[in-house]
């Protein structure tokens, strides 16, 4: 009783606290992790989901994959389009952080109002964009053919280059405030004596920003560009709205191309072969982003 008491004295109260967390991760996060990376060494199908013997084939759906060119299309795909995402997002919400952290009238509110696309649910923003978009009803159509620039109207989304074009720019769109609203932040973090002193040493404002605010802002820089990554590469419900990873599975991710392998063609294992790979390139980003701010907080 006395060893038990020792067990749970004050110094170990914090256990108790993080306890159901714990349990919560390790049913609904850690349960599914392992029953994937059981699942995608079987050979699981719609014909032997529930009746049957589950076969082991281990690496057999990891190798199908590597011959499979919509896995391919779809690996490529997931890359350019964060890509590109990420260097507009940040080109954009940099620049809409410096213009905010000036102080001028009806700086907070409007800063506050450019926050509206991150707080929307993707899918009405996914929504929004497709009608955007949209060949015969579309606002842009509309807009281009008013101006005389174009005849007749831009099948943006069946059309393979026009319809990664239209994904870029919803996802652009809602990521601009995150980067921003993060960026700001790091920016209050610099001392103002700072740029004070390199005034009176007669520094002007590009090279107090490449001096001072760029390497100051290392740390957030880094954080937002891999969190960034990472919301961005997993991707799912703003393709699936838009385009359904088509035309011709031309806007494929790999997200998108686990679902219809699982839920579409009933290829569980397949499914989930697709879904670990995803896992394991975010788990690799996510390891980077960890020793990237372990060694800014050391710094």
């Amino acid at each position: 009783m006395e060893k038990l008491k020792k067990r749970f004295r004050y110094d170990n109260a914090g256990i108790l606290f993080v306890l159901p967390a714990f349990l919560y991760m390790l049913v609904f996060v850690g349960y599914p992790i392992v029953r994937n990376l059981i699942l995608s060494v079987q050979d699981v199908n719609a014909g032997n989901l529930v009746r049957g013997t589950k076969h082991f084939v281990w690496f057999e759906n990891y190798r199908e994959l590597l011959g499979d060119s919509v896995f391919t299309t779809s690996l490529v795909n997931t890359l350019r389009y964060t890509l590109l995402c990420l260097v507009f997002q940040f080109a954009v919400g940099f620049a809409l952080a410096l213009f905010f952290s000036k102080r001028f009238s009806f700086a907070r509110p409007v800063r506050g109002i450019l926050l509206a696309p991150w707080m929307i649910p993707v899918t009405v923003t996914a929504l929004m964009f497709k009608l955007l978009f949209a060949t015969d009803i579309g606002v842009l159509n509309y807009i281009l053919r008013s101006l005389g620039l174009i005849e007749k109207n831009i099948e943006w989304l069946t059309t393979p280059e026009t319809a990664m074009f239209a994904l870029i720019c919803a996802n652009v769109w809602i990521g601009i405030p995150f980067n921003m609203i993060l960026i700001s932040t790091g920016l209050t973090t610099i001392p103002k004596e700072l740029y004070e002193s390199a005034s009176i040493d007669g520094a002007n404002r590009v090279q107090t920003f490449f001096k001072i605010t760029l390497p100051l802002l290392r740390p957030t820089i880094e954080s937002v560009l891999i969190l960034g990554f990472i919301y961005t590469f997993k991707v799912y419900d703003l393709v699936y709205v838009m385009t359904s990873g088509g035309p011709v599975n031309s806007t494929h991710m790999l997200s998108t191309y686990s679902y219809k392998l699982s839920f579409e063609m009933f290829k569980y294992s397949k499914g989930s072969a697709v879904a670990n790979v995803l896992l394991l390139i975010l788990m690799a980003v996510g390891i980077l982003y960890i020793k990237a701010t372990t060694k800014g907080e050391e710094e």
